[in-house]
């Protein structure tokens, strides 16, 4: 690790992340139509994709939690395609072996701290993973990847750390150490999914539109585990949530697929391109 990288992760660990994470909110939800375009500006976000001018959006959160143009992200025709849930880029993907994720080269972590669960994890063993960063830059809306019911929800306590390449190298079980929620989707043709929305720096607040009631980084009281009787159904494709920052979004299914060839680590990702095939 570079001295550099030594003095942000160690600044990191000192700093009140869930503190911070909440005042950055309030700030980008300050109506100042000159911070808006600075922010545009500064991370080269698609205007020409968004569904409105950029006059329209008041504050930094409404333009960072923007729908795209209707029909902008058409889904994969194949009703045997699992879908990609976000636009980012495709940070790892591959197995479930022995209960472990590949987190970076030569640095993995394991199902079961990711999940918060032992019992659970053991059911995905052999399944298949993909893990997807959404930089500042991106569309924050996170899409459902198949005809799913949604079984739970649990809301997961824990640190905030950053989620970009310096950080998911250089901490140990990163993952598996923020928070996060971990949702079970149940798929007739991809069996049982975890689809794990993780926390990081300024990204503290993660919201579901198929519950309203799920708040994260809050004061008080966690969340905790909700059943859904009966699951609560989402349409491949389907909004499914935001992070109101960038953040990252692991899926994991029971039923192994197959991968597009095309895919390699580190290519960008669109909602509703197809990551793989049953």
């Amino acid at each position: 690790m570079s001295l550099s990288d030594k003095l942000v992760i160690g600044a990191l660990a000192v700093v009140p992340q869930h503190g911070l994470s909440r005042l950055t909110r309030r700030l980008v939800e300050v109506r100042s139509p000159a911070a808006v375009r600075w922010f545009a500006g500064q991370f080269g976000i698609d205007l020409a994709e968004a569904e409105h001018p950029i006059d329209h959006y008041g504050s930094i959160l409404e333009l960072f939690t923007r729908r795209l143009k209707p029909g902008l992200r058409p889904l994969d025709p194949d009703p045997a395609a699992l879908l990609c849930p976000v636009d980012g880029v495709l940070d790892a993907f591959g197995s479930v072996q022995d209960g472990l994720l590949l987190q970076a080269k030569g640095r993995s972590y394991t199902l079961a701290a990711l999940l918060a669960d032992e019992a659970l994890a053991a059911q995905f063993e052999g399944g298949t993973f993909s893990t997807l960063y959404l930089s500042p830059k991106d569309y924050h809306r996170v899409h459902s990847p198949a005809d799913v019911a949604v079984s739970s929800v649990t809301h997961v306590p824990g640190a905030l750390w950053p989620v970009n390449q310096r950080a998911v190298r250089e901490v140990d079980g990163l993952f598996a150490k923020n928070e996060r929620l971990v949702m079970l989707l149940e798929s007739e043709r991809f069996g049982r999914m975890a689809y794990v929305m993780v926390g990081a720096t300024n990204v503290g607040h993660m919201r579901l539109y198929f519950d309203e009631d799920v708040v994260t980084n809050v004061p008080g009281p966690r969340i905790g585990r909700k059943e859904y009787t009966p699951p609560r159904p989402l349409a491949r494709g389907a909004e499914l949530g935001v992070f109101e920052m960038g953040s990252t979004v692991i899926l994991i299914t029971t039923n192994r697929f197959r991968f597009e060839p095309s895919l390699e680590s580190g290519a960008p990702v669109r909602v509703g391109q197809r990551l793989g095939r049953v």
